[in-house]
C-alpha cells in the first residue's frame, strides 16, 4: 500500500511539475521545477510522510529502465555502429581514466583511504542521458557532441557499476582482484548486449508475427493492437530484471533492447498506423512522466539528506571538499581525454566536459553502498558527496552554458502567424460548410468544432452544446455517414487551403504546413474512428 501511495504522489507531482513548467515557468527546465516541487514536499511533514524509504532497486528497475529504453529507442542502431570506437573509447577509457584520478585525488587531497576513495569515484563517472536538457534548455548543443554525450550516457553506467563492485571489494577484502574485475566487467557488459539483443528479438518477432499474421486481419484478435502494447511496456521490465536475475548489465539489455526496438518501429509504423500513434503518444507520455519523477525524487531525498541528523560525517566539512574534488576531476578529465584522444576543439571539448550529467544513476548508486559492508559514517560521506556533486553538475553548466552556447533562434512571431493561419484555413473551411445544401444543425455543430480548433469557443458555449447533446436523439446510421462524408470534405478543405499557402504562395514555412497538417489530420482520425454522435 506503501509503494502505491508513493507512486500516486510521485506522479501527481511529476504532472503538476509539467503544468508549472508550461504555464507559467517556460524558460525554467521542467528538470528543476521538479527537483524545487520535489523539495517542497519533503519539507512538508505529511506529504513527505507519504513517500516511502528510497529503494535504488525499485528506482532503477521501474524509473530508469523504461527512460533508458525509450531513449535508446529514440536512437539509431546504426549510429552506435558508426561511433562503437568512440562508445568504447569514452565508456571504458575515458570512465576508467576518471575513476583513477578522482580516486587518487581524492585520496591525496582529504587523506580518505583509497578503496572509500575509489568507491566515491565509481559512482560519480556514471553520467544521465536524461539530464542534458536541464542544462541546455534553450540553447543550440553542437551536433557532434550532442551525439557523443547521449552515446556515452547510454552505456557508461555499466563501467560505472563494475567498478562500484570493485571498490566495495577492495574495501571490505583489503585487494583488488583485477582479472576478476576483467572478467566481471566483460561478462557484465557482453552478456547484457547479448541477453538484450536475443530477447528483444524474440519479442520483436512475436509482436510481428501478432501483427502481420493473417489472422490479424481476418478476425481482428490484434489489430486493436492491446496485446502489442502491453507487450511493449513490459519489454523494459522483463529485460532489466531478467538480465539482473543473471548477473549482466540490466541497464545494457535494456539499452540495446531500445536500439533493436528502434528499427522495428521505422519498418512497421504502417502495418498498424493506429497502433503506431499509440506508442508514440504513449512513450511521449511516460518519458515525460518518469523524467519529471526522477528529478522529484532527487528533489526530495536532497532534502530528506540536508534535514536527516544522522546523516553527517563528523561535524566537518569533508563531504564538501570531497563532492567538489569529484567534480573537478571529472570535469578535467573529460576535457583533456576528448581534448587530446579524440582531438576536438577546445570550446568542444569543454561543452563535452561540462555536459557530463549526473543524476538519477548516480544516486540511485550511492544508495547501493547502503546495502554493502560499508561503515555507516562512510556511507553517509558518500551520500553527501555525490548529492553535492550532481548539484554542482546541473548548476555549473547551467551558468556557463549562458555564454558558451547560441541560443536558439525563434521566431517571436511564430505562435501569432500559426493562430493566424490556423484562422484563415478554418475560416475556408467553414465557408465551404456554409455552401453545402445540408441542414442548419449540421452546420451549427460542425461550425462548432472547426472553431474549438483555434480555441476560438467559450466554455459557456461548450455547455450549450453539451446540454443539446444529452437531449438529441441517437442519430441513425444514414444520418452519421452524412455526417463523416461531411466532415471529409470540410478537412479536405482545410489541406487543400494550406497546401496552397505552402507549395503555390510560399507564405508558410515547412515546419508549420506539417505542424497544421497534422492537426487536420488527427482529427480527421478522431471523427472516422470514434464517430460523432450528437
Amino acid at each position: 500500500m506503501g509503494l502505491l501511495i508513493s507512486t500516486a504522489v510521485l506522479v501527481v507531482s511529476a504532472m503538476l511539475s509539467i503544468i508549472i513548467n508550461r504555464r507559467w515557468l517556460p524558460r525554467l527546465s521542467v528538470n528543476y521545477v521538479s527537483m524545487l516541487l520535489g523539495a517542497g514536499i519533503a519539507i512538508i511533514p505529511f506529504l513527505n510522510g507519504l513517500i516511502d524509504k528510497f529503494d535504488s532497486e525499485i528506482f532503477i528497475g521501474l524509473i530508469v529502465a523504461p527512460l533508458l529504453y525509450f531513449e535508446g529507442q529514440n536512437t539509431r542502431l546504426n549510429l552506435v555502429g558508426k561511433h562503437v570506437g568512440e562508445i568504447i573509447s569514452l565508456t571504458v577509457g575515458m570512465v576508467t581514466l576518471c575513476a583513477v584520478v578522482a580516486g587518487f585525488g581524492s585520496h591525496l587531497l582529504t587523506g580518505v583511504g583509497l578503496p572509500l576513495a575509489f568507491i566515491l569515484a565509481a559512482i560519480s563517472t556514471p553520467t544521465d542521458a536524461t539530464a542534458t536538457e536541464s542544462v541546455t534548455m534553450g540553447r543550440v548543443l553542437p551536433r557532434r557532441e550532442q551525439v557523443s554525450l547521449k552515446l556515452e550516457s547510454l552505456f557508461n553506467d555499466a563501467s560505472g557499476i563494475i567498478l562500484l563492485n570493485m571498490a566495495i571489494l577492495w574495501y571490505v577484502n583489503g585487494y583488488v582482484n583485477y582479472p576478476q574485475t576483467l572478467w566481471d566487467f566483460i561478462y557484465s557488459a557482453g552478456g547484457g548486449i547479448i541477453f538484450g539483443g536475443v530477447v528483444s528479438a524474440l519479442i520483436v518477432y512475436i509482436r510481428q508475427l501478432m501483427l502481420r499474421s493473417k489472422l490479424n486481419f481476418i478476425n481482428n484478435t490484434y489489430n486493436n493492437g492491446t496485446p502489442l502494447k502491453v507487450i511493449y511496456l513490459m519489454t523494459p521490465f522483463v529485460l532489466y530484471f531478467g538480465a539482473e536475475g543473471l548477473g549482466v548489465s540490466g541497464i545494457i539489455a535494456v539499452v540495446f533492447a531500445g536500439l533493436v526496438h528502434n528499427a522495428e518501429g521505422e519498418r512497421s509504423a504502417l502495418a498498424n498506423p493506429q497502433l503506431a500513434s499509440d506508442i508514440y503518444q504513449l512513450v511521449g507520455l511516460l518519458s515525460d512522466i518518469l523524467n519529471s519523477i526522477v528529478f522529484v525524487v532527487l528533489g526530495i531525498m536532497l532534502v530528506r539528506i540536508t534535514l536527516d541528523q544522522s546523516v553527517s560525517y563528523g561535524g566537518s566539512l569533508l563531504w564538501v571538499f570531497m563532492g567538489i574534488i569529484l567534480y573537478l576531476a571529472n570535469l578535467l578529465i573529460r576535457y583533456i581525454y576528448v581534448r587530446l584522444f579524440h582531438r576536438i576543439s577546445n570550446r568542444e571539448a569543454w561543452i563535452f566536459a561540462l555536459g557530463g550529467i549526473h543524476g538519477a544513476v548516480t544516486f540511485a548508486l550511492a544508495f547501493t553502498v547502503a546495502e554493502t559492508q560499508v561503515k555507516t559514517t562512510d556511507f553517509n560521506l558518500v551520500l553527501m558527496s555525490e548529492s553535492l556533486l550532481i548539484i554542482l553538475s546541473l548548476l555549473v553548466p547551467t551558468i556557463i552554458f549562458r555564454w558558451l552556447l547560441p541560443k536558439i533562434k525563434s521566431d517571436p512571431d511564430a505562435e501569432v502567424k500559426m493562430s493566424n493561419i490556423r484562422g484563415k484555413m478554418i475560416d475556408t473551411g467553414i465557408q465551404a460548410l456554409w455552401s453545402m445544401s445540408i441542414s442548419q444543425e449540421f452546420k451549427d455543430a460542425i461550425t462548432f468544432d472547426l472553431r474549438s480548433q483555434n480555441g476560438h469557443t467559450t466554455v459557456r458555449q461548450f455547455f450549450s452544446e453539451w446540454q443539446r447533446m444529452v437531449r438529441h436523439a441517437e442519430y441513425t446510421p444514414d444520418q452519421m455517414r452524412e455526417l463523416r462524408s461531411i466532415y471529409r470534405q470540410v478537412f479536405q478543405t482545410e489541406r487543400t487551403y494550406l497546401s496552397q499557402q505552402y507549395e503555390i504562395k510560399h507564405e508558410i514555412s515547412e515546419d508549420l504546413f506539417n505542424n497544421l497538417y497534422r492537426e487536420i489530420t488527427m482529427a480527421e482520425m478522431v471523427v472516422l474512428k470514434y464517430g460523432v454522435d450528437r
